[in-house]
């Protein structure tokens, strides 16, 4: 990889050369930080919140404050990532939403803090996955405005490394603090700690004046296109939403199993709280490691190659494996098993994956809203498996294995469907 810092002319430009390893590191380094905020509450924090709000029903309180927090990312995603597409700052496209986004979370971490009540949970969490995907979308754009097509896969295997880190760091937070305030201030402080970085060196391109209306009135009006302009256009788009279809499943399939796992622990294997905690991470830090290793593995690979859906696919169906684990046996010991086998396919596919997502971006002035589009494809889930879960639920009692083996399915289903992405290969 080139370390050369370049000088862009264009924020609208197709990026030729690296942005530089410094900046790498601190795209690194605040994926971690996004990462850590929104899973420590995820994993741990909001499943205990629950429990003490509403013993009785916690599953349900947290299968609802989940999904009302995922409906809240679904829709100001592509919001963010419009807006940011606009920003004219001198400081650039994204680094605005970043700043401002990193203080609105620190407030609404601390604010969920202190939630004691069924309506102080929710709208805690709602405001906290705003705020924080204020910093998410706009970064995650970041990437196709500097960073070149054929570096993308280690790149994305980079940014899936940290981002495995931060949720790793984030299963620890509760057993690290001993208590639920605890958690979420240091949660917050890290959040501040891992932006600065990049806050000081984002190299983010300013958008110039009439810049974005020049590049969208460069395209061809519909009313002088031809067939092979309409065709493209066609084709352009019908990959962009078979790739968000894809990722929908996928994610899906991971949120299903994410969602019950601490009480999975708790009750179905019988740990205990303390216990279940500790399992968590021992979990997330095995699955941290070995995605880490098959994450900058499969994107480095996948660059060198020039494919990137043999990969997706593959690592697609290594996943499902995790699940079946899961289904069939009862014992932590293969729990842990079930977390090495997601590491090994999960970690490949958030690499690939990436890079294939942003080879099916319609244009260069909508980076920020398409990226931001596909980012709903990965929150989304967070919102459909709750009330999948509960449904399950209310249907057939508390069952971890058949919500686990849902999981393994759509899975399977989201890896077959990668073959109708027709531009890429």
């Amino acid at each position: 990889m080139n370390t050369d810092v370049p000088t862009f002319t264009s924020a609208l430009a197709e990026p030729t050369r690296s942005p530089g390893r410094r900046w790498i590191a601190a795209m690194c380094l605040l994926n971690a930080g996004i990462m850590l905020a929104l899973y420590a509450p995820i994993q741990v924090l909001l499943a205990q919140q629950s429990e003490s709000i509403l013993p009785g029903s916690k599953e349900t309180l947290l299968a609802w404050t989940m999904a009302l927090g995922a409906l809240s990312a679904t829709i100001f995603n592509p919001v963010w990532g419009t807006l940011s597409d606009r920003t004219t700052s001198r400081r650039g496209r994204r680094w605005p939403w970043v700043a401002g986004g990193a203080v609105v979370s620190v407030a609404a971490l601390l604010y969920l803090s202190t939630a004691s009540s069924v309506a102080g949970l929710i709208v805690g969490w709602v405001l906290a996955q705003a705020a924080v995907n204020a910093m998410f979308s706009p970064i995650v754009a970041a990437i196709p405005d500097l960073v070149p097509r054929a570096e993308r896969g280690v790149t994305g295997g980079l940014i899936a490394v940290s981002q495995t880190a931060g949720i790793a760091l984030a299963s620890g937070i509760p057993y690290l603090t001993g208590s639920i305030k605890g958690g979420y201030a240091l949660a917050a402080v890290l959040l501040v700690v891992l932006a600065i970085p990049y806050l000081l060196h984002s190299r983010d391109v300013p958008l110039r004046p009439g810049e974005l209306e020049a590049a969208r009135a460069s395209r061809v009006p519909k009313g002088d296109r031809t067939a092979e302009h309409t065709a493209k256009d066609a084709a352009v788009r019908r990959d962009f939403w078979w790739a968000f279809v894809t990722r929908f499943l996928m994610w899906f399939g991971n949120s299903l199993m994410l969602l019950f796992l601490f009480y999975y622990l708790q009750d179905q294997l019988a740990l205990g709280r303390d216990k279940a905690v500790a399992g968590m991470f021992m979990l997330t830090a095995t699955y941290a490691l070995i995605a880490a290793v098959t994450a900058v593995i499969g994107g480095r690979w996948s660059d060198r190659v020039g494919k990137r859906k043999p990969f997706v696919m593959g690592s697609g169906l290594v996943t499902s494996l995790a699940f079946g684990v899961l289904v069939v046996t009862n014992s932590f010991a293969m729990t842990l098993v079930a977390a090495i086998v997601l590491g090994i396919g999960f970690g490949t596919y958030q690499s690939v994956d990436f890079a294939l997502i942003t080879q099916v971006l319609p244009g260069a002035d909508g980076r920020g809203r398409d990226m931001g589009i596909l980012n709903v494809a990965a929150g989304l889930p967070q919102f459909v498996a709750p009330m999948v879960s509960i449904a399950l639920i209310a249907g057939y009692g508390v069952n971890y294995q058949l919500i686990f083996g849902l999981g393994g399915v759509v899975s399977i289903v989201g890896s077959v469907l990668v073959r109708q992405i027709r531009g890429v290969e």
